[in-house]
């Protein structure tokens, strides 16, 4: 198979959840043990960090991705989902894995993935610690796809682990509390090895108590660590926040050796380092147009609050979700004042722009529907002024079509 053919029969021929939703899911880690079997248990040959959360936890694992490269290690990167190529997903020192790597792994264990059924996720979990062993990484930061506990990632032994902030997300799956869904995050907790909270929350916080408590693990909480006012290239206000977490992460992180100029230098180049893409992403500037990834009501808050302080003549928003939202939650926080062009972002999953715009009218939110996301933002460039702010977001699929 060419790598064009080989990424269609991944996508195609088992369900993916970005795509398809909870059909994909496995909820127990009996594949991914197995298929590690078969691949030599490839995750116990490099060191990592695990992290988890609703909120931040791609941007903190490009940040710890960025500082231990200028710290001079070669680190493996697994994050998901993607935006634009799949090979986004596993990289070394911010190289994507070849087209050939992906190939070339999918043709050699194609007949156990169709005998065993292996999801989607299971099988490129499998590709990227395979990866990373043949590449001899030092080091790998491993963001967990869904949850933590029964997540594909969760076979790995980490030197340290990190949870960052917990919101109400993919309820239907992990709980509809933030309870619930910090004791599926917490799952990620290893006995003995530290773990690092991001963002105390009084819902969650004895949540992480108990279980550290169990496991015999120190915990930490990234406000007890006098932590400086670091930099970094990834815009956005919340990004202050992720960074307590991750340096808090890299002061735990004791069997590597990072200093200070490491941590500045690997938060200012993050994005030269990583290649990361649709965090506060800034599009153009004749209007502002910026794109973001959050989806959830925590995530969008802080990027709304962030919205009203540019204070822009009009706000345009290029709005789309996926159709598992708890959308009275999210389009609460919208302003009502702006304008808005209510699209579906091109996934199985995505929520009809019609859908979209007749819940946002209950919310005083009046706009209209475009055919797709392209086609929203053309609209709204159409129709601002130089001074005004176009937002593209609600979906990260929306992003992605953008970026």
């Amino acid at each position: 198979m060419t790598y064009k053919e080989t990424l269609n029969w991944m996508f195609q021929q088992l369900p993916m959840y970005q795509q398809k939703g909870s059909s994909a899911l496995k909820n127990k880690l009996d594949n991914i043990i197995h298929f590690s079997e078969v691949l030599g248990n490839p995750h116990q040959k490099f060191k990592s960090i695990h992290v988890a959360g609703t909120n931040g936890k791609g941007s903190c694992s490009h940040m710890l991705a960025s500082i231990l490269q200028e710290a001079g290690y070669k680190v493996g990167l697994y994050t998901s989902p993607h935006l634009k190529d799949f090979r986004e997903r596993i990289k070394i020192n911010g190289k994507a894995i070849g087209k050939g790597n992906v190939k070339d792994f999918i043709k050699a264990h194609k007949s156990f993935l169709e005998k065993n059924e292996l999801s989607f996720f299971e099988m490129t979990v499998g590709m990227g610690f395979h990866y990373f062993k043949e590449e001899k990484v030092d080091v790998a930061v491993i963001e967990v796809g869904l949850g933590g506990r029964l997540d594909s990632t969760n076979i790995i032994v980490p030197e340290v682990s990190l949870i960052t902030n917990i919101g109400l997300d993919h309820i239907q799956l992990l709980g509809g509390t933030l309870e619930k869904i910090a004791l599926e995050k917490a799952g990620i907790i290893k006995r003995g090895i530290p773990v690092v909270i991001s963002e105390r929350q009084p819902e969650t916080e004895g949540i992480f108590k108990l279980i550290a408590a169990q496991k015999n693990s120190e915990i930490v909480f990234a406000d007890e660590l006098p932590i400086k006012n670091y930099k970094t290239d990834l815009l956005g206000n919340y990004q202050h926040k992720n960074i307590q977490g991750v340096v808090a992460t890299i002061k735990k992180l004791k069997s590597l050796t990072v200093h200070d100029h490491h941590v500045k230098a690997g938060l200012k180049k993050c994005i030269d380092n990583t290649g990361l893409l649709g965090r506060w992403q800034i599009l153009g500037k004749k209007p502002k147009i910026v794109c973001d990834t959050a989806h959830n009501k925590e995530g969008l808050s802080l990027v709304l609050e962030q919205i009203k302080k540019i204070k822009s003549p009009q706000v345009h928003f290029v709005l789309g979700f996926v159709n598992d939202k708890v959308l009275d939650d999210v389009l609460s926080l919208f302003p009502k004042n702006a304008k808005y062009y209510f699209v579906k972002p091109n996934v199985p999953r995505g929520l009809p722009a019609k859908e979209l715009k007749d819940k946002a009218a209950k919310f005083e939110l009046i706009g209209e529907i475009s055919k797709s996301v392209k086609e929203g933002l053309e609209k709204a460039l159409g129709n601002a002024k130089d001074d005004d702010l176009i937002y593209v977001g609600g979906s990260t699929f929306v992003v992605a079509e953008v970026v």
